[in-house]
């Protein structure tokens, strides 16, 4: 009996079966799935409850908190001054992200080809996650000047170990079946870098840009409130603002944080559902 003689017998006049749809089923109307109140709904009572809880507090402790009107009328009242500076704090954070992914990405690409270097450099590395950057800040601003460069470095070193991890994982989650195949073709290692270990790496990648690029938002504003000489940025609005007790100033530089990190993340989701249409575990 052949292959074909054993597929599944179609009744005359029935429909044959169709294929299996390769990388699952589309459910139906998920573009518009928002719009069900079941979607939109739980975070709108959410975000109710929690605004009146702030206001709650703001009328309590107003020395504390500030009403949410007053950070909004804040926001309204100079919005070139909060956009300038978030552009400066977001331009830091892409630069020193950019510099961490570099190193990270070419240090695992090593540590999972070489084992020695992986000996080597792991240990200092787990070392290096664990020092409180905020310590070296002021010996980097003397190292480097006054410039934007101390404040990159303090964002590359933040963003720096959580995509080496996650990209050396990824870089050794090849299967070893499919590995000892691409072998058996003689596949030198270049070719098993670029059509196996990184294409098996890219979800790893991901989900360590997923956690970086908040941290590298996080960053950028740790390292304009400690490096001495900062006159731009959200963080040195806010160190600013705290000195001088303007609490609306504070919370709605807060608030423009906050909206560049949705954003962020949003972005890097548009990437990775483009990036990753193929992959079975990737998030809908």
């Amino acid at each position: 009996m052949t292959v074909a003689d054993e597929r599944t017998p179609v009744t005359p006049g029935a429909e044959p079966p169709t294929e299996p749809p390769r990388f699952g089923p589309r459910r139906p109307g998920s573009r518009w799935a928002w719009v069900r109140p079941s979607v939109w709904l739980p975070l709108t009572v959410m975000l109710a409850v929690l605004s009146a809880l702030w206001q709650y507090g703001a009328r309590r402790l107003p020395y504390l908190l500030p009403s949410l009107p007053d950070v909004g009328r804040s926001l309204g009242a100079n919005p070139g001054y909060y956009v300038h500076n978030a552009l400066v704090t977001l331009g830091e954070a892409t630069a020193g992200l950019a510099m961490g992914f570099v190193a990270a990405f070419l240090l695992a690409v090593l540590t999972s080809e070489l084992p020695l270097v992986h000996r080597a450099v792991m240990p200092i590395a787990v070392v290096l996650n664990v020092t409180p950057l905020v310590a070296i800040a002021p010996a980097l601003v003397v190292a480097f000047g006054f410039g934007p460069l101390p404040k990159l470095i303090i964002t590359g070193l933040i963003c720096f170990f959580p995509i080496l991890i996650n990209t050396a994982a990824g870089l050794r989650s090849v299967p070893l079946p499919v590995l000892q195949v691409y072998r058996t073709m003689d596949a030198g290692r270049v070719e098993l870098l670029w059509h196996l270990r990184i294409p098996h790496a890219l979800p790893f990648l991901f989900a360590a840009l997923r956690i970086v690029l908040p941290l590298s938002i996080i960053g950028a504003v740790v390292a304009e409130m400690s490096a001495a000489g900062s006159t731009r940025g959200l963080g040195t609005a806010i160190s600013v603002a705290s000195s001088m007790n303007q609490l609306p100033v504070v919370y709605a530089s807060i608030a423009v944080l906050a909206f560049m990190g949705v954003l962020l993340l949003l972005a890097v989701s548009l990437v990775e559902r483009r990036a990753l249409h193929w992959h079975d575990g990737r998030q809908d």
